[in-house]
């Protein structure tokens, strides 16, 4: 079995939480509350950390013990000074498992700062204790590890900020030493010397805790380096372990300071290359940590202010370095170093040519060299370290010799996976992580050195997560197709099916350009390939010629293994691809389809005979292969070796959405090579460093004094009520209240901190910052009339912002960064509209960039936006989610085009009429020009000697005679001019009427280059560029498209992301450099992030990305953990009172609007319901639970068959299908459960099927009416971090579902209040045949509540169940869904 799976079966079930040593255990000693808590040292030692040990500390062991709360009822519980090195062990192990399973960890420790820093002193100490075994220290080293990954809390930051302060130079090598690396950061000498004088002025005490600080970190490295020379297999997982330490250390600026001086110091990449462990054969996971540690050494990043060093700078620092080798090298060792110091810096930058160089020179005439070069050549005892001449060699090599920048390494990094890439060991080794061991692979932190930085690690995490999604795809096919071994030598033949491939014969290479000047590969090669489609169904066919220009296909060779080589669940065991059915593994990018006539698909020609479309066998398929593989692969034949295009049998192709990661790379791939400039007032946070709140309006010297908000306020008491605790004043003059719509002018009282500026700043001071008192000053004006027909009127707000909602506007309305946190129902797309809307009527300049996670999230606030007043010739969709738009128009590209072209011939038309006006001659309205033309000639000129008129005249007799225009606005549904209409009336009528006008013409002008445009295309383009203002498109169409759009010009100010906290980083960082830089940076002005962190996060499907790396983590909870203020919404208007309490607990602050405490919906009881919510618990269902088909794919019937049934019990009670989904969690349940709807609903007119089958993640952001939740109650009694949501669920009410009978849908009056009889349903299957007894009596005819309720027993109902459970558990093997997982 290939440890993949173990891994995963290595984890806990139902029966390990109810039954088992850990359970009998836990209702032993900790299960039941007592005050205070007593740890017996016996139990600690005997029943748990021997139990443990003797296992090899399982992880399915530590899962249990987690979830059965050891650490937060026990261990923490009973700690104390006195506690035993076991007690202290089992709390990092169980604190370690608890932050690679994601779940809170420091929180535990909260309620006793001071304890928790006498634990950590301990667990310090013991960490440098020799006397421990290695494998114990490993375990204490991954807590210190976890601590670090955890600097954002305030308790933990307080324990290890002073372990990597700049105190630990004080183990340099020499005072000069130290006193050079002063010398090169200036700004460190004042916190050397504020260090050097609190420990001089301490204590005993306090010195030798200072003491203890200042050398921890040093005897650590000393230690590690003695690790390093003895071949154990303890020490290399050891020596992995501290590598992916100092790693983290180096990766993050505010460790990384003084860690890398000291590591520089101790020549430590040096000690590791010429260790035992590092040169052993075996330890190649060492070896690429220890890559991963060199890299970041060499990042090119000034330590002292954070700023990356350009390429040019870099070299130049390089320069430096040799020259200062050659001046050393020319006055100790003149005679044999000549050639050295008079060598151009090119030709002595190469490892092999510095080895050459300095070959002549013996021991100790290369330990004066290093000694003159400020290296250290003395170690202390306890490291082991030999320092001969191998090693002072390499401390010179590897300080002089030029190493490749990052930017170079990720130029030549292959975007498109070959069979080599995808078997490479370093990527396989991270689908076995267990948590055990490190992976050499970078981590997503709070903290970047760079932009730079932060893109190249998310292009290595998104590779390789794309190449493993890849791997897995093709074995899945290859499962399926079963490759055996034909009668010929080579032959194969595919025994099985997968509508994902189709066999063929080898691609033809039909060109090969010639390469672009400074290249070496072909600008591109072309190939065909044939398809048999004839024995595919037509669905299948039609996916196949659904396949795109740019879609990436996989042009495999494969080969049958022998039957010692096995596939098991879908995943072989793997070493490298010898072991594998795939031996080769080409891509290539579509470039048209053809038939077999050689037209175009997409020209959808059918050939009919006798009124019938022939069936076509064939498909040509025009394909462009990776150019610069291909040159190899042409260089390996011109080797000798076999020409693998000849041996191809098979191509394969993936689904769309999966299937973008090509272009996403590619799109990451450009950005780090063009170094792109991030708006400087929002780098340091987006970067994690300086003040959180340094980017919000309110610090920003480019905030806006005065804002137009328009329609956002509905009266004077709405405007008063959404600003409290300001003081509101009107303009001068004005005493009444002022009606809408208000200008507000806001006048900020700066913080003392602004006016005192400190370099030190408290975390915790933010807050208070920014809380300045604001006084608001408000005017109002006449809004302008729009024009004399209804469709003129503008639309306005409805909705009564609460205070909070008004916060989220104003700052989104500002520039600057707005994060607002929306808890479910709380009006986060309502507020993010309205932000769009002040943003689109207040600049109208400006271009907004909307985007959201999914296209379902999109569709909801594009809607909402084309009902507010926004020309929807300005409005946008991109992608291919516009279609599920529930409006009238298309706002696609080429549907935005169209509508152009369509109002061009309605406005033409209108300037006929206008022309019928003034009874001018010609074909005004003939085109776009032409209307311009008569526009200058007819109708400026018109109203100009109109306007001069009413300057004139005072009587409104003489203006309205004067109006030109009287025969156009005939047909205005009333007067034009009232009648006794006063001079003011008639001006702002006539205003109107020239506003409406100059809209055609404004209008006409805006379509005249549609007129000139030929192509679809350009036309396209323009609008994207030129004429949309608002823009929306899902963060993956922005990542695929972002170097097209970018090189057409197009340029925005303003990005607002809805639903923020399930993108990931990268895909939040894209939309905002979808532009190319101006005057040196982006130009940026406002960044809103909407969403809930508490929520769904980013779906990763590889466990190692997701535990170790945190590929998973988005860029709004990073944001959230810094610190960066945010707006917390906190009155919802969705959900029963009663309902948003199970999730409230979670948030700061979460009431109930109005209408949830008013409206008869949310105070009504659901009909047929005893309680508007309850948790079922659901047991075994014929002795069956959870089940895995296939992996990952989980599945458990009984669930499935209860949800059916209430679906069932409540449509023959009279609830609408519309107003009823499922949800589940996992993607498996949710096919069962559609498979169990087929059966039992589909064609039954008394049910039917729901509105919606989904999961819980895909569900996000909509909703519905009733919450019934099905489980296992056991599994969530015992999760500490549910303790508050389900002690809500199940403290008053069963765990067995009431119904109430005689009611129906829409005929109870039944407060939720008020009691009611209920009957409980024992199981699944007394449900059941209660709604089988329902279902008869109301096909008969007979009364539904005339019925006794059932008992358990045999019906047709049970008997169905049993007949049927194993169809629905095997029939859903085939298809697994991989992205809706939730664990």
């Amino acid at each position: 079995m290939s440890v993949a799976v173990a891994s995963q079966d290595d984890r806990p079930d139902l029966k390990d939480l109810e039954e088992g040593h850990w359970f009998t255990l836990a209702q032993k000693h900790w299960a039941r509350p007592t005050n205070p808590r007593k740890v017996k040292a016996e139990v600690i030692r005997s029943e748990l950390w021997e139990a443990l040990e003797n296992e090899d500390f399982r992880l399915r062991s530590l899962l249990v013990l987690e979830s059965l709360q050891l650490l937060e009822n026990y261990l923490w519980a009973g700690y104390t000074d006195e506690s035993t090195n076991h007690h202290v062990l089992l709390i990092a192990l169980l604190s370690t498992v608890k932050g690679r399973e994601k779940l809170p960890i420091w929180d535990v420790f909260s309620n006793d700062p001071a304890r928790f820093s006498s634990l950590f002193r301990r667990i310090l100490s013991m960490c440098i204790d020799v006397s421990l075994k290695i494998t114990l220290r490993n375990h204490l080293l991954s807590f210190i590890i976890c601590a670090f990954q955890s600097l954002d809390n305030g308790l933990v930051r307080k324990e290890c900020a002073p372990l990597v302060s700049i105190s630990i130079w004080n183990n340099l090598a020499s005072e000069s030493a130290r006193e050079t690396s002063l010398e090169q950061n200036p700004p460190f000498k004042k916190a050397w010397r504020a260090s050097a004088k609190r420990y001089d002025n301490a204590d005993d005490g306090l010195r030798a805790r200072l003491h203890f600080e200042r050398s921890w970190l040093y005897t650590m490295i000393v230690d590690f380096m003695s690790r390093l020379q003895v071949l154990t297999e303890d020490n290399a997982i050891y020596c992995e372990k501290f590598l992916e330490f100092l790693s983290d250390l180096v990766s993050q600026l505010p460790t990384r300071r003084y860690v890398k001086t000291l590591l520089l110091d101790l020549n430590v990449l040096a000690v590791i290359r010429l260790s035992p462990v590092f040169n052993r054969d075996e330890n190649g996971l060492l070896c690429d940590l220890f890559l991963l540690l060199r890299h970041f050494m060499n990042f090119p990043i000034d330590d002292s202010t954070g700023a990356q060093l350009t390429h040019a700078q870099s070299f130049e620092k390089h320069c430096e370095q040799l020259a200062r080798l050659q001046r050393t090298a020319l006055k100790l060792f003149k005679s044999k170093l000549t050639i050295l110091a008079l060598s151009n810096y090119g030709s002595i930058d190469q490892r092999k040519e510095l080895e050459s160089h300095l070959h002549p020179l013996n021991e100790l005439e290369l330990a004066e060299l290093c000694t003159s070069l400020g290296f250290r050549i003395t170690y202390p005892p306890a490291a082991n370290v030999r320092v001969g001449r191998d090693l002072q060699l390499e401390v010179l090599i590897s300080a002089h010799e030029r190493q490749k920048s990052f930017q170079e390494t990720v130029r030549d990094l292959s975007t498109l996976p070959t069979e080599a890439a995808l078997y490479e060991p370093s990527l396989l080794r991270n689908e076995i992580y267990d948590g055990s061991r490190s992976l050499a692979i970078p981590k997503l932190n709070l903290q970047y050195l760079s932009v730079g930085d932060f893109l190249w690690r998310a292009l290595i995490l998104y590779r390789c997560e794309s190449f493993f999604e890849i791997r897995k795809d093709i074995e899945d096919v290859l499962k399926r197709l079963q490759p055996k071994s034909a009668g010929s030598v080579g032959s194969v033949k595919f025994e099985g099916f997968s509508k994902m491939a189709i066999p063929i014969s080898k691609p033809a290479i039909i060109e090969v350009a010639q390469p672009k000047v400074g290249h070496y590969a072909p600008a591109f090669v072309r190939a065909e390939i044939i398809l048999d489609t004839d024995s595919l169904a037509d669905n299948v066919r039609l996916e196949w010629e659904s396949l795109r220009p740019d879609d990436v296909i996989y042009l495999c060779t494969v080969q049958p293994l022998q039957d010692s080589h096995r596939f098991l669940n879908g995943v072989p065991s793997l070493s490298d691809t010898r072991d594998s059915q795939l031996r080769c593994l080409r891509t290539a990018e579509i470039v048209q389809l053809l038939d077999d006539h050689g037209r175009s698909l997409r020209e959808n020609v059918q050939v009919q005979v006798n009124g019938y479309s022939a069936r076509q066998r064939l498909r040509r398929m025009i394909v462009n292969l990776n150019e610069a593989e291909y040159k190899r692969d042409i260089q390996r034949k011109a080797d000798g070796n076999p020409d693998v295009y000849e041996s191809m049998n098979l191509v394969i192709r993936r689904r769309g959405r999966e299937n973008n990661f090509s272009r996403v790379l590619r799109t990451v791939k450009s950005l780090i090579l063009s170094e792109i400039p991030v708006p400087a007032w929002l780098q340091e946070v987006l970067l994690g460093y300086g003040d959180p709140a340094s980017a919000t309006y309110s610090r920003l010297a480019s905030r806006l004094k005065t804002v137009d908000f328009r329609d956002t306020f509905l009266d004077w008491q709405h405007l008063v009520e959404s600003l409290p605790g300001k003081t509101v004043e009107q303009e001068q003059g004005s005493s009444a209240e002022l009606a809408p719509p208000y200008v507000l002018e806001m006048e900020t009282l700066a913080p003392k901190d602004e006016l005192r500026p400190s370099k030190k700043r408290r975390r915790d001071d933010t807050e208070q910052q920014m809380q300045p008192v604001n006084t608001v000053r408000v005017s109002t004006y006449e809004p302008s009339s729009c024009g004399p027909y209804p469709s003129d009127a503008p639309k306005v707000n409805k909705v009564r912002f609460t205070p909070v909602q008004v916060e989220a506007i104003v700052s989104g309305t500002q520039p600057g960064l707005t994060v607002i946190v929306g808890p479910p129902g709380t009006g986060k797309t309502d507020v993010a509209t309205q932000i769009v809307n002040n943003i689109y009527h207040d600049f109208p300049d400006q271009r907004t960039v909307l985007i959201a996670h999914s296209n379902q999230a999109l569709n909801q606030l594009f809607q909402k936006i084309t009902s507010l007043d926004i020309d929807e010739r300005h409005l946008l969709r991109l992608g291919h989610g516009e279609e599920d738009l529930e409006t009238d128009a298309n706002y696609g590209k080429h549907g935005r085009v169209e509508s152009f072209l369509d109002n061009r011939i309605y406005l033409l038309a209108e300037v006929d009429r206008l022309a019928a006006n003034f009874s001018a001659p010609g074909a005004h309205g003939n085109s776009c020009e032409t209307a311009g033309y008569f526009n200058s000639v007819y109708v400026r000129p018109a109203w100009s000697k109109f306007w001069d008129v009413v300057g004139r005249t005072e009587g409104p007799a003489d203006i309205i005679g004067a109006f030109p225009f009287h025969s156009y606005f005939h047909n205005t549904p009333q007067p034009l001019f009232p009648e006794a209409a006063s001079r003011d009336l008639i001006i702002s009528v006539a205003k109107g009427c020239q506003r409406h006008i100059d809209r055609i013409f404004s209008a006409l002008e805006d379509i005249r280059p549609f007129e000139i445009l030929r192509t679809a295309r350009d036309k396209t383009n323009y609008l994207m560029i030129k004429e949309a203002r608002i823009i929306a498109m899902t963060s993956t169409h922005a990542a695929i498209r972002r170097q097209e759009m970018a090189a057409l010009g197009f340029h925005y100010e303003n990005v607002i992301m809805e639903e923020a906290a399930q993108i990931t980083e990268i895909e939040s960082f894209i939309p905002l450099a979808l532009q190319n830089p101006k005057k040196g940076e982006l130009p940026l002005q406002r960044v809103v992030l909407c969403g809930d962190h508490l929520q769904n996060s980013p779906i990763v499907q590889n466990f190692a990305f997701r535990q170790f790396a945190n590929l998973e983590q988005s860029l709004f909870l990073r944001l959230v953990r810094l610190g960066v203020p945010t707006i917390d919404l906190d009155r919802q208007g969705r959900a029963r009172p009663s309902i948003a309490e199970l999730y409230s607990w979670r948030y700061k602050k979460l009431d109930s609007l109005p209408n949830v405490l008013r409206n008869p919906e949310f105070q009504i009881a659901n009909a047929g319901f005893r309680y508007d919510f309850q948790f079922i618990n659901v047991p075994d269902y014929r002795g069956h639970g959870e089940s895995q088909p296939s992996p990952h794919f989980i599945q458990n019937l009984g669930e499935a068959e209860y949800a059916v049934a209430i679906y069932q019990y409540m449509r023959l009670l009279g609830y609408p299908a519309s107003r009823i989904t499922i949800l589940t969690t996992y993607a498996g349940q949710r096919a069962l459960i559609k498979d169990v709807l087929g059966h039992r609903c589909a064609r039954n007119r008394n049910f039917g099927l729901p509105r919606l089958v989904t999961t819980v993640d895909k569900y996000q952001g909509e909703q519905n009416d009733c919450l019934y939740i099905l489980g296992r109650r056991t599994v969530f009694e015992t999760c500490h971090e549910l303790r508050e949501a389900f002690s809500r669920l199940l403290s008053d009410r069963p765990d067995k579902l009431m119904i109430v009978t005689g009611e129906m849908f829409g005929a109870t009056s039944r407060s939720i209040h008020d009691e009611a009889q209920a009957t409980e349903m024992t199981g699944v299957e007394h449900l059941g045949l209660y709604v089988y007894e329902m279902t008869k009596a109301k096909t008969e005819g007979s009364g539904v509540g005339e019925k006794p309720l059932g008992t358990r027993g045999t019906s047709n109902f049970e008997m169905d169940v049993e007949a049927n459970g194993e169809e629905y558990r095997n029939g859903e093997e085939a298809q697994p869904e991989k992205l809706d997982e939730i664990e």
